[in-house]
């Protein structure tokens, strides 16, 4: 039987995607943010507090709503991975990917033989997918590696040549932290710039996209940059901003408080 799999890459491929990111643990936040049109939705395993089995229902929730579902995993390890894709992500991003190596163990956990070494067990993905799902699954999952230290914009062009990596997604935080500047989505220092060129560059040479942690603010100024993959909303933040909003309303109180800052 035919099986028609969502892929991040065919919406890549006609439009900039912008997505959703949840590090709480709500599927129904996660649905909302599908039937809203964000065009994937990430469950963050690394920082966010779901549990695997509260990130099956957000996938879940997601997917059928319309999103492509993402997991960011805990670490770069094959059962990270392999979990993640059989609770039915159709992309995963693998966070501190630093070298070639790092690089070819991610690609190898997130591919099924004779590419790669996924051990085969797609449990919730077959449910949702039909017995088809491991004929195609290869060709539709994507992989996005983190780059987000100054050790792997020494390794770029290594780790973007790597067989199987589809995307190069910029750690903003984490990346402004090894450049020697305060962790932030955005910074109008050069050192900051002359990373974000490189990524850019090197995702070109070797035809992978690049993704980013951006915000509504930032959004068409890293479109407008070259990158393909942009997430601009935050279940945590959008929480903390909407009770802010309505306290400080209430109040007639200046904005500001705990969290303001997030990813904003």
């Amino acid at each position: 039987a035919d099986v028609t799999i969502p892929s991040l890459r065919d919406r890549w491929s006609s439009h900039p995607v912008l997505g959703a990111w949840m590090f709480l643990r709500e599927p129904m936040t996660a649905e909302a943010a599908a039937r809203l049109g964000y065009d994937y939705v990430v469950v963050d395993l690394q920082h966010g507090v779901a549990s695997s089995e509260e990130a099956l229902a957000m996938m879940q929730a997601a997917e059928a709503a319309g999103a492509i579902p993402v997991c960011r995993v805990a670490t770069n390890q094959p059962v990270n991975i392999g979990k993640a894709l059989d609770a039915g992500a159709l992309a995963v991003i693998v966070p501190l990917v630093n070298t070639g190596e790092d690089a070819r163990r991610a690609a190898d956990a997130a591919r099924y033989s004779p590419v790669g070494s996924r051990s085969f067990g797609p449990v919730a993905a077959v449910s949702r997918y039909s017995a088809e799902y491991a004929t195609v699954a290869n060709e539709r999952i994507c992989l996005l590696v983190m780059i987000e230290t100054a050790e792997a914009l020494e390794n770029l062009d290594e780790i973007l040549s790597t067989p199987g990596v589809d995307g190069a997604y910029v750690g903003t935080f984490d990346l402004s932290l090894s450049l020697g500047l305060t962790p932030g989505p955005y910074h109008d220092d050069p050192r900051f710039h002359s990373a974000i060129d490189a990524i850019l560059a090197a995702c070109a040479r070797h035809g992978v996209v690049p993704g980013i942690h951006a915000n509504e603010e930032l959004a068409a100024m890293w479109i407008e940059r070259g990158f393909r993959l942009v997430t601009v909303g935050y279940d945590q933040f959008s929480v903390l901003d909407g009770l802010r909003g309505a306290l400080d309303a209430s109040r007639g109180s200046a904005p500001g408080g705990p969290g303001s800052a997030g990813y904003r």
